[in-house]
């Protein structure tokens, strides 16, 4: 009986615990069910993109106006990682955040149920903003939970493995929307209603889920025990006040752009492939969808595959480069070879999401849950693009030479991938956590004679 004793979710991050050091193996059962929470917005992000054509079809509403639920999805990112989650995170933890998190995924899921029913676009706009808020939630938690528990010098392998996880979400929204939304014509009533259901499934996932993790003993990393990595490592940027920690606030830009071109990319791949290429319906487009989203999640393993013998920031510089080369065929080109194009970008897309968080977060010490809301929250780009795509595509009446889009902010993200290979600052504290012994072998127990470590003095941020 002892699963239903009071839990606290409260911990406190000025004491330094023993999941500073955790090796592989004692990270494996907490990684897996945060791994979880991945496939998750993997497969909620994937249905989004199937129902932006979906919408468009049923409802009568233009490509711009369609991109109001990539909008309404990742404008709701920045008010959850810069705000309440990690509000939660600073003075609650990891924990706490996971559970707010699916509780909010939850209730927006149930509040579609009525708007799918009565074919309201803005309420669906609106469960949609409150699902991003849950999502947004579990991301300012996860991303950094993933990369801090265990080794340091695996922290890209591992966000990138947890990530392929939600590369397979993506590949299986748009097959089961290719035969549940578009099923039917876009008079008939059923067209909407379809959706309804799913979203009531997930409902319940995401609500038992909650209870998962409430009676879960996952370890909780405090601020304490990030200061200590990053002591130990000599890689520790925390000694500057958190305004000057310009690494960080770069990479949160590069995240701002980079996502923004991605989720345009998706968003508006079945428009792309439904015009440039001969007798393609919205239902077939979306199973060709799904097959750039198997590209994707491809290209996270490979990814991964080759950290493993080349240094992470190498294999994101090359990845995010092919990503420009391949992206600008695709406003030219029609026909298969403008899809292949966008199925090539979207395999090197893969590993730059997770890798820019990584990479974005270390040596920032005590300064880890906040820096992981700055970085997150650069996944508001994903609502800027997006509607800029879609009015270029409706001025032009043609998404391929909208592509210029997502290609412009390609480049700009791409001056990240250039400094954290070329510029010392950013080089030298990468390369550091990149041979950290910490977590490669099981730590003293403190009986045993390893002294304690002190409390480490943390700077919270005005609630």
């Amino acid at each position: 009986m002892a699963i239903f004793q009071r839990r606290s979710l409260k911990s406190s991050d000025n004491e330094r615990t023993k999941a500073a050091e955790l090796t592989l193996r004692q990270s494996i059962y907490p990684l897996a069910l945060v791994t979880i929470l991945f496939f998750l917005w993997g497969f909620s992000y994937g249905l989004l993109d199937t129902l932006n054509k979906h919408f468009q079809i049923t409802l009568g509403i233009t490509r711009a106006r369609s991109s109001g639920l990539q909008a309404a999805y990742f404008g709701a990112y920045p008010l959850a990682s810069l705000g309440h989650a990690n509000w939660i995170l600073r003075h609650y933890g990891y924990k706490a955040v996971f559970i707010w998190g699916l509780s909010l995924y939850g209730i927006g899921a149930l509040i579609a149920w009525p708007c799918l029913i009565h074919r309201s676009f803005g309420g669906f706009c609106a469960a949609i903003f409150i699902i991003g808020n849950g999502l947004g939630s579990l991301e300012t938690a996860a991303n950094p939970y993933i990369t801090v528990c265990g080794p340091p010098r695996y922290a890209e392998i591992r966000i990138n493995i947890s990530q392929a996880f939600n590369g397979v979400g993506t590949v299986i929204a748009p097959v089961l929307g290719s035969y549940v939304f578009f099923e039917h014509t876009a008079d008939d009533p059923e067209a909407v209603k379809n959706v309804q259901w799913v979203y009531l499934a997930i409902a319940c996932f995401v609500f038992l889920l909650a209870g998962i993790f409430y009676f879960s003993p996952i370890p909780e990393i405090t601020d304490a025990d990030m200061a200590y990595q990053a002591e130990e490592t000599h890689a520790n940027a925390d000694n500057l006040p958190f305004h000057k920690q310009y690494r960080l606030f770069h990479a949160a830009f590069a995240q701002f752009c980079y996502t923004g071109a991605q989720v345009a990319i998706a968003g508006y791949f079945i428009n792309y492939v439904t015009e440039t290429r001969p007798n393609t319906s919205s239902a077939l487009g979306a199973k060709f969808l799904a097959g750039a989203q198997g590209s994707f999640a491809l290209g996270r393993f490979t990814g991964v595959g080759l950290m493993k013998f080349i240094r992470p920031r190498w294999v994101f510089l090359f990845y995010l480069t092919m990503c420009i080369v391949f992206i600008a065929p695709a406003i030219t080109q029609r026909g298969n070879t403008g899809m292949a194009m966008l199925y090539i970008t979207l395999f090197f897309e893969s590993i730059c999401f997770p890798t820019i968080v990584a990479l974005g977060m270390r040596g920032l010490g005590k300064y880890t849950k906040r820096g992981s809301g700055w970085i997150v929250g650069g996944v508001a780009g994903g609502a800027c693009v997006p509607p800029l795509l879609g009015a270029v595509a409706d001025l032009h009446n043609s998404t391929a030479i909208a592509m210029t889009v997502p290609l412009a902010f390609f480049v700009a993200a791409w001056s990240y991938s250039l400094c954290v290979n070329f510029v010392p600052s950013y080089r030298d504290t990468a390369d550091k956590f990149a041979t950290a012994e910490i977590g490669m072998r099981p730590a003293r127990d403190e009986e045993d004679g390893s002294p304690k470590a002190p409390p480490v003095e943390t700077e919270k941020a005005e609630s």
